[in-house]
């Protein structure tokens, strides 16, 4: 049997016991004899948007009633996919860019899953609030300060929930180190660092499909990402894309539960990826080598905490570099670094000696992993599409706050406009509005380690 249909086996036929208001809320993984399903409508099935259908058809309490996409290739793909699954074909939505309304007027959709291009995710998420729809809203959650209110006014004035879809704070490791930092094994935390750090010269020029200019199209003439992506790195010096860097870290010091971000400061390096890139690759007489790119190849912002932690964030996504998200987590003590698999546990460690990180993060694998990981796998990005979206689903059927909620979504999205006025004032520091209104301070974390699994 192969792990495709043994995953689809494990989810339609077992009920795990109720997690409370863990990391994955009441964990039932579609044990549906009582209960409606939840009827989904997913705006933008692009490749993202793809990924979380087919992790949604593997569950039988859930219903795809709507989908909506102007592109009519990935409409198409979407459809036989539903199809082959044996769920009946949903409504179809995309005869212009605000064909999404139509989908969010419909009574038959409690929730929603937003996978579009950043500038749309905003706009598409308040209006699904608005409209009474649970939305699930891909990342970066917004563009601007304004939007990040916006969204927390949505709610707020609604009454509905949104999650944003930060997939890496499911990360095995990162779950295994959570674990370690909440039974305290490296004391009081200091100091993070963490960003993205993804060579994607390929991905925003051309996705290496076609040969159009040696691959260093975009807009018009790019094919997926390229067609939108690339123009952020043309109009904004900013780190664009925070917060499967900064998602894991907040939670581990409690972001928006007991502490916030309280200022920020970024610097910029000269811009030169991008240009060298389609120098290298399309020529100097190309129409985009003549483009001015605004984006710093490597942007570097350093976090205050209210409760004295400090954050270290990088963006790095137009050099040659191998992936790393730089992961860093450091108490009184000890601290573990994913960049050479290592760890350093005072009292347990060789003095002055790194440990490998393996033995740690094995001994303290999260419970749910351990449990649940072989199922996981082949759900996309190493398994944490899996937990991500399960904790949506459960979240909206029984209508709960999710794990990683709308304060989160303002908070972590609210590094790139920050970040972008330090950059043009010099690192000038920035204040974080405090999107609770206060309430952070009385604010309980989520257990996310509790034993009821």
């Amino acid at each position: 049997m192969n792990r495709q249909k043994s995953r689809r086996n494990f989810i339609k036929k077992t009920a795990i016991a109720g997690a409370g208001m863990s990391v994955l809320p009441n964990l039932t993984f579609g044990n549906n004899e009582n209960q409606e399903k939840l009827r989904l409508g997913l705006i933008g099935v692009g490749l993202r948007g793809t990924n979380h259908l087919k992790n949604v058809l593997l569950r039988d309490d859930v219903l795809i009633t709507a989908i909506c996409d102007i592109d009519q290739t990935r409409i198409d793909l979407s459809l036989q996919s539903i199809e082959k699954s044996g769920m009946p074909k949903p409504k179809v939505f995309g005869k212009n860019e605000y064909d999404y309304r139509n989908l969010l007027n419909l009574k038959e959709v409690d929730a929603v899953i937003i996978s579009t291009p950043w500038l749309w995710h905003t706009r598409m998420a308040k209006e699904a609030m608005m409209a009474g729809k649970y939305t699930g809203l891909e990342v970066s959650a917004a563009n601007t300060l304004e939007e990040c209110w916006d969204l927390v006014n949505a709610h707020e004035d609604s009454g509905t929930h949104l999650m944003i879809l930060e997939n890496v704070n499911y990360r095995r490791d990162i779950m295994a180190v959570l674990n370690m930092v909440r039974q305290d094994i490296f004391g009081e935390l200091l100091h993070f660092r963490c960003g993205y750090q993804h060579d994607l010269r390929f991905v925003k020029l051309n996705d290496g499909k076609t040969a159009y200019g040696k691959g260093v199209e975009f807009g018009e003439k790019g094919i997926s990402e390229s067609k939108w992506r690339t123009q952020h790195s043309v109009a904004r010096n900013a780190d664009v894309y925070p917060t499967h860097g900064v998602g894991p870290m907040a939670t581990m010091c409690n972001i928006n539960r007991g502490n916030r971000f309280s200022s920020i400061t970024s610097n910029a390096t000269k811009s030169i990826g991008l240009h060298n890139y389609i120098v290298k690759n399309g020529g100097r007489e190309h129409p985009n080598a003549k483009v001015k790119f605004k984006q710093g190849d490597v942007i570097t912002s350093t976090i205050e905490t209210t409760m004295g932690e400090t954050i270290i964030v990088t963006h790095d996504c137009n050099l040659p570099r191998p992936y790393s998200l730089g992961f860093r987590v450091q108490g009184v003590n000890g601290l573990w670094e994913v960049d050479g698999n290592r760890m350093y546990i005072e009292g347990k460690s060789e003095p002055h000696k790194w440990d490998k990180a393996d033995e740690w993060l094995k001994k303290y694998d999260h419970p749910l992993w351990k449990k649940y990981g072989e199922h996981a796998m082949g759900a996309g990005h190493g398994g944490m599409d899996f937990f991500v979206i399960n904790a949506f689903v459960e979240s909206a059927k029984q209508n709960i706050a999710p794990p990683l909620d709308v304060y989160d979504a303002a908070a972590w999205s609210a590094i790139t406009p920050l970040s972008e006025v330090s950059i043009e004032n010099n690192g000038e520091p920035q204040d974080f509005p405090d999107f609770t209104r206060g309430l952070w301070i009385k604010r309980e974390p989520y257990n996310w380690i509790k034993d009821t699994y």
